[in-house]
Order: structure tokens, then C-alpha cells, then sequence
């Protein structure tokens, strides 16, 4: 909850998220970026976690997947094989090493995916049977795009095997060595498809009203947070966000039906979850392209200032934000923290060239999901060592 004002509080302002100490204020995103080949975290995630880590600093992994059938891209990462949880042992200790937390993004795409990432090529789950519209289309192992299938849609008594398996992909990750994990229920991927009435048309205790819409998030987060503690736990919600045609009548009203929730679980549990991650309007526009439009600055300021005010706890905002924006959202209390995403894949020293306010390195968009392990991840420039400042202070 907003307490006073938040003037003078910066991007290089430290802060108390719970049982963590951050430095500054400049969040790694959660990014898909394709280079877990065959599923496996590699060596080069470790260097591409440790170029971004900062003493006290706090990133978030890419999007993980919960089971095997939760892909929706060529060669993500997963946290539900043995195998996996060993590999991400490496990652975390090269980010604990540089001084930073690290957070692991639990994932399922849901309806957004295709058969041949499914095994014995089945449909995609979901809350509903109504495919994904070709207004968009979905990346193949072989380069191609192509349509996004028709989904099953779950049956009622398959959902708390769902909420299961990111309870235990959550136990996988403490195994890694994680210091949390966060719930991805935004951007048209699973929890969102329950979430938004324009994609949920179930007639069980889990469609309809916007309480029985909550229910599958809010059973992961319980199952969740009783495993591994609410101070270990976030959650990424994107009401206002359209991506994947995940509409719904009312933004607004259904990111404060989430919030109520939260807060009650909060208050019931005497202990406070991490975070609860937003992404704003303007990452509609700038998500798809180079360059967009923001959404209206009354929109903008609206929609988050009304979740901000509700949710009690730590709030942090992501979508589109550049370093201006990021220090603005901090010194009118927008937010506590601000994630972000591109100028990060470009910019490993991120933090020191914001602290300097140097010029940022163009990020290369074909490069984004492609499986090499050093162009286009691991090879954009640091700030030479003349610039005055190293990164060990930060």
C-alpha cells in the first residue's frame, strides 16, 4: 500500500523486498530468449545471468516450464526433471556469486502452443476450446511460424493436477537453489486464459463470475506459498494486456478482484507474498515493434496508480519503461520496483549505464529466440573501463 510520498526515491535507491536487501531498483525481466536446448539450462545461461547480475541486485528468469506440456517455444528451459533442477544449480551460483537474488519465472503457455510441442503430438490445454485467432502466430522448432491449433479444453478434475505441477516445479526450483519463484499469470499464457472473460468460457466452478476466474491462480498461489513461504513467492498479473487475444470486459475491475485476493491470502497468512508484478498498457504497443505508441497517460496512470493503491505490499511495474519513465514511476510511488526487458538484453551493464546515464546499446530483434549461445546474448558490449565507475559497486 502507497504510504506518503515517494520524492526522492530513485532507480539507485535501495530496498526491502521482504527477507531480501536490494541495492538499487532496476529488475532483470523475465524474457524468453530460446538457448535451453532440448529443454536443458546450459553454460551459456550462466553467463548470461551472471553479465546481468549486480551485487544486491534482483533478477528474474525466463519463463520455466512447469511440465512437459508447457512449451510454446523452441528450446525453453524446464524445472520438472532431475536433470533440469542439477543444470539451473550452475546459473543460480554464477548469479550468487556476483552478489545478485534470482527468482525463477514458473511457466505454462497453455493454449499458446502447438502439437509438435506437445508430447505424442496432442493438443494444448486450456481453460477453453477456442484457439488462439490467426492475428498472431507461434514460433516452430524449424524457424517457421505457424497457426496456433484448437486447445482442449481441461476438464474440471484435471486442474488441481495443473496447480500441482507448479507446486512441485516451485519445490524444484528451492532444489536449484533459487532464493523464489514467481507465478507467470500474464500475457495470454495459462493462469491469464482463466483469468480473462474474453478467453474463459467455462460453465464450472472455474468460468463465469469473475471470483470463479480468480480460482485457478489463486489455488497455485496457495499451494504455492504453503510450500516454500509467501516471502519466497511473486506474481505477474497483465490485466490491460491484450497479447494472445487475452481481452477481458474489465481490466480494471478484474486487477483488483486479484489484488483482493491477495491481500486476504497475505492477511491470513500473517506473512506477505514477494512482489505483485504488473505490466503496463504501453508494453501492447511497444511489445510487437521497435517502436509504439504508449498508452494514454491517463489510461497508464489510471489502471496502475488504482492496483498500486490496493495491493499491499511490494509493487512493481514493467512494460516499455525506459530509464526517465522508470525514475518517474518511482518518484510519484507508482511503483516500488521496475522490471525491464529489451534494453536489458542489450545492455548487460544496464544498471551502471542508467547510473551514469550513458548512451544504451541497440538491442538486435532477430537475435531474440535464436538458439546460438553467444550472438545475440552474450555478446553485447560492456562499458569500456574507462568509464570511471566498475561494475563490482554496483
Amino acid at each position: 500500500m502507497v504510504e506518503g510520498s515517494a520524492e526522492g526515491t530513485t532507480l539507485f535507491s535501495p530496498y526491502k523486498m521482504g527477507k531480501f536487501s536490494l541495492s538499487h531498483r532496476v529488475v532483470l525481466a523475465p524474457m524468453t530468449r530460446c538457448r535451453a536446448l532440448n529443454g536443458i539450462p546450459q553454460p551459456a545461461l550462466a553467463e548470461y545471468y551472471s553479465q546481468r547480475s549486480t551485487k544486491g541486485g534482483f533478477l528474474i528468469t525466463e519463463g520455466t516450464l512447469i511440465s512437459n506440456t508447457a512449451a510454446g517455444f523452441p528450446h525453453v528451459p524446464g524445472i520438472f526433471t532431475d536433470e533440469q533442477v542439477e543444470s539451473w544449480k550452475k546459473i543460480v551460483d554464477a548469479v550468487h556469486a556476483k552478489g545478485s537474488i534470482i527468482f525463477c519465472q514458473l511457466w505454462h503457455v497453455g493454449r499458446a502452443s502447438h502439437q509438435v510441442y506437445q508430447p505424442a503430438g496432442g493438443s494444448p490445454i486450456s481453460s477453453t476450446s477456442t484457439p488462439i485467432t490467426g492475428r498472431w502466430r507461434i514460433l516452430l522448432p524449424d524457424g517457421s511460424y505457424g497457426t496456433y491449433p484448437k486447445p482442449r479444453a481441461l476438464e474440471t478434475y484435471e486442474i488441481p493436477l495443473v496447480v500441482e505441477q507448479y507446486c512441485r516445479a516451485a519445490i524444484n526450483a528451492i532444489r536449484a537453489g533459487f532464493d523464489g519463484i514467481e507465478i507467470h499469470g500474464a500475457h495470454g499464457y495459462l493462469i491469464d486464459q482463466f483469468l480473462k472473460d474474453g478467453i474463459n468460457d467455462r460453465v464450472d466452478e472455474y468460468g463465469g463470475s469473475v471470483t470463479n476466474r480468480c480460482k485457478f491462480l489463486m489455488q497455485v498461489v496457495q499451494s504455492v506459498v504453503a510450500a516454500i513461504g509467501a516471502d519466497r513467492v511473486g506474481v505477474r498479473i497483465s490485466p490491460a494486456i491484450d497479447h494472445l487475444d487475452a481481452l477481458d470486459s474489465n481490466p480494471l475491475g478484474l486487477g483488483l478482484a486479484v489484488i483482493e485476493r491477495l491481500n486476504k491470502l497475505q492477511q491470513n497468512n500473517a506473512a506477505q507474498l514477494a512482489y505483485l508484478h504488473v505490466t503496463q498498457p504501453r508494453y501492447t504497443a511497444y511489445g510487437q515493434t521497435e517502436s509504439g505508441r504508449p498508452g494514454t497517460e491517463d489510461e497508464e496512470t489510471h489502471l496502475i496508480r488504482s492496483m498500486r493503491k490496493a495491493y499491499e505490499g511490494t509493487f512493481m511495474c514493467s512494460g516499455g519503461f525506459t530509464r526517465e519513465l522508470g525514475m518517474q514511476a518511482l518518484a510519484d510511488g507508482d511503483a516500488d520496483l521496475v522490471s525491464y526487458g529489451r534494453l536489458f538484453i542489450s545492455n548487460p551493464d544496464l544498471v551502471l549505464r542508467f547510473k551514469l546515464n550513458a548512451p544504451l546499446n541497440r538491442y538486435i530483434r532477430k537475435t531474440f529466440y535464436t538458439q546460438d549461445p553467444v550472438i545475440g546474448y552474450t555478446d553485447y558490449p560492456f562499458l569500456s573501463k574507462g568509464s570511471g565507475e566498475s561494475l563490482s559497486r554496483l
